[in-house]
């Protein structure tokens, strides 16, 4: 379920984010005056990879503000779920990065909570907006809401990369040997020497972000950055179909197998 206008999650499954039909639009605007009802039921497709999705639309950015002026407006996703929640053993609710009801709606109708992070340096102000949310819907809604996981992606994306030199594994065999004898290894350039104290000095950076995100959640897992990931996302297919043996494809399989365990 698409439910940000961002519709990233509709492209990377195999629809362009302007197709028409109906939408989650339709869906959440249901419960407005004037507008046709429409189910979930009515708005699912079938994509390449087997996945059922319910599409979203940059029309969706038009929701929020109808949302505000409805009854039970914190409900809407939960109660269309119970049309189609029978058919599924799991059912993904992608939200916005931003506050608002759509947010809102897929926490309230969610079972389990995880939280996608970047490695980048504003990966913590996400939290602390994330934990803002959390304490209005405690407040507004009465219900207290507690996230499962984190998700830190495109980890080490920011590194400096290596030189040449050190991206050249040496056989550890017996001419790598005798060559050491006789041959003195060269000193590391400037610039060598400067790529690599960068690259120190952002593994420091990474790892003091995951020393702050780990008490903040019963799991935490990085994805390793993957020029693969938008391949896959512009084929419209998920990286475990596209490339599965591949380092992030390896490491959502990790996460999935947690996840398929839950209740």
């Amino acid at each position: 379920m698409d439910c940000d206008p961002q519709a990233n999650a509709t492209v990377g499954l195999g629809y362009g984010s302007q197709t028409t039909g109906r939408n989650m639009y339709d869906v959440f605007m249901s419960g407005a005056e004037g507008f046709a009802e429409t189910k979930l039921a009515d708005i699912i497709k079938n994509t390449p990879s087997g996945i059922d999705l319910a599409p979203s639309h940059l029309d969706l950015v038009g929701a929020d503000p109808y949302m505000y002026q409805m009854e039970d407006r914190a409900g809407i996703l939960r109660k269309a779920l119970d049309g189609i929640k029978e058919r599924y053993d799991f059912i993904l609710i992608d939200t916005p990065p931003s506050m608002g009801q759509l947010v809102i709606n897929g926490l309230f109708a969610a079972d389990h909570i995880v939280v996608t992070l970047d490695s980048g340096t504003f990966a913590l102000d996400g939290i602390a907006t994330l934990s803002t949310i959390f304490a209005d819907m405690k407040e507004g809604l009465g219900r207290e809401i507690h996230p499962d996981m984190a998700i830190i992606t495109r980890w080490s994306e920011g590194c400096a990369p290596r030189s040449p030199k050190e991206n050249v594994t040496e056989k550890n065999d017996l001419l790598s040997r005798i060559r050491a004898l006789f041959y003195k290894k060269p000193d590391p350039t400037p610039a060598e020497i400067k790529a690599l104290e960068e690259q120190k000095a952002e593994e420091e950076r990474l790892l003091s972000i995951l020393g702050e995100i780990r008490p903040l959640f019963p799991a935490v897992y990085t994805v390793p950055f993957s020029p693969l990931i938008y391949e896959a996302q512009k084929r419209g297919l998920p990286i475990s179909h596209f490339s599965p043996e591949s380092s992030a494809g390896i490491a959502y399989k990790t996460i999935a197998d947690v996840v398929m365990v839950w209740k």
